[in-house]
């Protein structure tokens, strides 16, 4: 089984705070995907947005999977009219006077490996931009 893409990043911002900043949709539109709709952290609820790429639009459809209120969420992650699904888990703790993050991604290898956009690279790189660089920003900026 391929290993899968893995993100930890700590926070100074409080578990509480983090685990809104990943799952109250208000608060998700402002780092993560502007364009995400209709967000509930709730087993079996169906999201679908459109993200656009170098010109190329992505029907985006989530199904969350998992929810450990507080702790952890998952969700599978697949696009429309193209072939792959992968799984997406964010794990939540305290850290000293702060929080940590611990995102697991997989299923990566399923999409079209010979399309540059989901390639593990484009993964790994995607990740760490929204982890480490947006939602940090958005926390404890």
């Amino acid at each position: 089984m391929p290993e899968p893409i893995v993100v930890e990043q700590e926070f100074d911002a409080s578990a509480e705070k983090l685990w809104n900043a990943i799952t109250d949709q208000d608060e998700m539109v402002k780092w993560y995907f502007a364009e995400i709709i209709d967000f509930r952290p709730v087993v079996g609820h169906k999201i679908e947005f459109v993200v656009a790429v170098e010109e190329r639009k992505f029907v985006h459809q989530w199904e969350i999977t998992e929810v450990e209120p507080g702790r952890r969420i998952s969700y599978s992650w697949k696009y429309d009219g193209i072939p792959g699904e992968g799984a997406v888990t964010w794990e939540v703790s305290e850290r000293g006077g702060g929080s940590a993050l611990r995102l697991t991604n997989t299923g990566i290898e399923t999409f079209p490996q010979d399309d540059p956009l989901f390639q593990r690279e484009a993964g790994v790189s995607g990740w760490r931009y929204f982890i480490n660089d947006r939602l940090r920003s958005y926390l404890d900026g």
